[in-house]
């Protein structure tokens, strides 16, 4: 599997893992893979972050039982205020009232704009602390620290944020770039099975829209990913991040090829709603990209062996390939449909569909009418 990698040596004297996202030519942010998170100050340091600034944990109630403890010991070795901020995990908190409560909690302590909000957390808490940072005092810097592997390998990087709005996905949102995305690998490990398949499902869509090479490197290095090999983890989450990191650089704002991205989600997200967010994220765009794969074989671009290969894959990384005997009570195929509509990429009233050409490549589609939906819907149903 071929790499862009940039190999350093840290001053602890241990290898890292860094990934420059650049735009037309100019530095960004780097997307730095660690084993721990000894090395927060030296970036911090690195990147310009001075002592008197404020700093502001923005965490779940889940993982601040768990990392919020190791990761504000190391800060206070050079920042003096280290806050936190905690809402209660899950998707139902990733809402404008949960943002206003942030945005209470930043005026009261005296937030200013030369200070950081740092995301320590999975991609609820990833958006929001981005949309908080692109509209408090109407910008302020922040960083992620992605700790599922959904935010590390897709949703830390690219610059997306937002929140639900009357459980529509993401309605409500901004594009704001972190100052860093900061991967501590080794935390995966405490990741719960679930979770783990649910990140490996966009790890998954990104060889099937856009690199082969990487796709078979998920199918042959499986049983080292999901007993989290420490180097097949890494090549698997930084191989994600280059793939993505390459899309958004050529088109941050999603006018064209980064919307490539969005394979299996607009069905997907149409499920994690109708199902009232009761499956994961990963489930729920496994489930789309089934019937985004069932609707290119039915155009002739790929070949049923293909479509196969692709369902096989998900179930080897225990992910849904149809919806399960109790959801199919609760949704039927038109309410998908009719879900997809409200989709927020939609153009025009006609929705950007992403299909494959083949296995690593993928086209957008505006043609794709309400039966070939149908279709594809009846498909994972069946």
């Amino acid at each position: 599997m071929e790499q862009t990698r940039e190999k350093t040596e840290n001053k602890r004297g241990e290898e890292e893992e860094r990934l420059p996202v650049t735009y037309e030519g100019k530095w960004i942010y780097d997307i730095l893979l660690e084993s721990s998170y000894d090395g927060i100050l030296e970036e911090l340091e690195r990147i310009g972050y001075k002592k008197n600034i404020k700093i502001c944990i923005v965490t779940d109630s889940n993982v601040q039982k768990v990392y919020e403890e190791t990761l504000k010991s190391h800060l206070l070795e050079r920042f003096d205020t280290v806050k936190t901020f905690v809402f209660e995990a899950g998707e139902k908190s990733k809402t404008l009232d949960t943002i206003q409560k942030l945005y209470e909690y930043l005026i009261i302590n005296k937030f200013e704009r030369g200070d950081l909000l740092l995301a320590l957390g999975g991609g609820v808490v990833g958006d929001m602390t981005g949309y908080a940072a692109a509209t408090y005092l109407r910008g302020i810097d922040f960083i992620q620290i992605p700790t599922t592997l959904l935010a590390q390998v897709d949703s830390s990087v690219g610059g997306k944020t937002g929140v639900d709005f009357a459980q529509y996905k993401n309605m409500v949102g901004a594009f704001k770039q972190p100052r860093l995305v900061y991967i501590n690998l080794n935390v995966l490990k405490s990741l719960p099975e679930k979770q783990f398949a649910s990140g490996m499902a966009e790890a998954l869509k990104s060889g099937w829209i856009q690199d082969r090479e990487y796709s078979l490197f998920l199918e042959k290095y499986q049983k080292e990913i999901q007993s989290i090999s420490y180097e097949q983890i890494r090549n698997t989450v930084s191989g994600s991040c280059r793939i993505k990191r390459d899309v958004v650089q050529k088109d941050p704002l999603e006018h064209g090829e980064r919307a490539l991205l969005n394979f299996g989600h607009t069905i997907g997200h149409a499920i994690e709603k109708l199902s009232d967010f009761s499956l994961y994220h990963g489930e729920c765009v496994a489930l789309g990209m089934v019937a985004a794969a069932q609707i290119s074989w039915k155009k002739g671009n790929i070949e049923k062996k293909d479509l196969e290969r692709i369902e096989q894959m998900l179930l080897s990384y225990h992910l849904p390939i149809h919806l399960d005997v109790e959801l199919k009570q609760k949704i039927n195929a038109k309410d998908i449909l009719s879900a997809t509509k409200s989709d927020k990429k939609m153009e025009n009233g006609q929705i950007k569909f992403v299909l494959l050409q083949e296995i690593g490549k993928a086209y957008l589609s505006r043609d794709i009418s309400d039966e070939m939906l149908l279709d594809g819907i009846h498909y994972i149903l069946d």
